[in-house]
């Protein structure tokens, strides 16, 4: 039997708005059910993102909720219509679970990424044999390599974002460590560290380090990261442990927001920051 996909962040917070709307008019799910000659559970099931629901019968609830016309009505139709449209990266459902399948959709939708890292070098800024090297090493005992090069295409296509015209604003914020810690071996290290070099280059990317020499900072729980987006999605943080990945949205971001302007405050300068990475990568030749 096969086993109910979990729902996607945007299928959440669709419902989450439906739900708000429908108890701040407040109507009960049964008065909602008898307007959509329905029955109570399917209008908690749109709630919940157990459901999807279709273009129709949100029509219908939002003019039911009075959301008539205007802004709040354009965003939600837009969320709909997010819910339902397929991304490439769905493709990949079946190599990871649906919560990094709602990662990548971030990454993609995100207007600004902000990225803490204190062990290694972030996804959207790794080499093919870096990333390669990480893979495997975290990769359980029996892992096919047909599973591992599914994954490292993955990782791979995700960086595609940042060479789009909408690109994302990419701030990353690394650990002094992460320039001398060798992923893989010394060569595959100064190729990573070359990458870096080149990706600050680009306009939309800001590269800082954070020198061993800051002592205690705003970092030391771990990696995280942010997701800055437009309307009508909040903005979410995200933070990966052993246990899984927690996703955090609005207004709860707003910790990890400050935590992150303090590390940003703390790190060297752009400038500087560069010149400590081409000299880290002059070391390992």
């Amino acid at each position: 039997m096969a086993t109910r996909r979990q729902p996607t962040l945007r299928a959440q917070w669709l419902g989450a708005q439906l739900k708000d709307l429908r108890t701040t008019t407040g109507m009960t799910l049964d008065d909602a059910a008898e307007y959509l000659q329905r029955n109570a559970g399917t209008i908690s099931r749109f709630e919940s993102a157990e459901y999807p629901i279709r273009r129709g019968d949100l029509l219908a609830l939002l003019d039911l909720y009075k959301v008539s016309q205007g802004r709040k009505r354009r965003e939600l139709l837009h969320l709909a219509e997010e819910v339902w449209r397929k991304g490439w990266w769905d493709g990949y459902a079946d190599a990871v679970d649906q919560q990094f399948v709602d990662y990548v959709w971030l990454e993609q939708r995100a207007r600004r990424i902000c990225s803490y890292d204190a062990m290694i070098v972030p996804g959207l800024a790794q080499t093919r044999e870096y990333a390669e090297s990480l893979i495997r090493n975290a990769a359980d005992t029996g892992t096919t390599d047909e599973q591992i090069d599914r994954w490292i295409e993955l990782r791979l296509a995700r960086q595609r974002v940042l060479h789009t015209v909408d690109a994302p604003d990419l701030s990353i914020v690394l650990d002094e460590s992460t320039l001398h810690r060798p992923i893989g071996s010394r060569k595959i290290l100064r190729a990573q560290l070359t990458h870096l070099l080149d990706l600050a280059g680009q306009p939309s990317v800001q590269i800082q380090v954070l020198p061993l020499t800051c002592g205690a900072h705003a970092g030391l729980d771990g990696m995280f990261m942010v997701f800055e987006r437009s309307e009508p999605y909040p903005d979410v943080a995200y933070v990966e442990t052993l246990a899984g990945r927690l996703y955090v949205e609005s207004p709860e971001t707003e910790r990890f927001a400050r935590s992150y302007d303090r590390l940003r405050a703390a790190a060297l300068g752009v400038a500087q920051s560069v010149k400590l990475i081409s000299a880290a990568a002059k070391e390992k030749s």
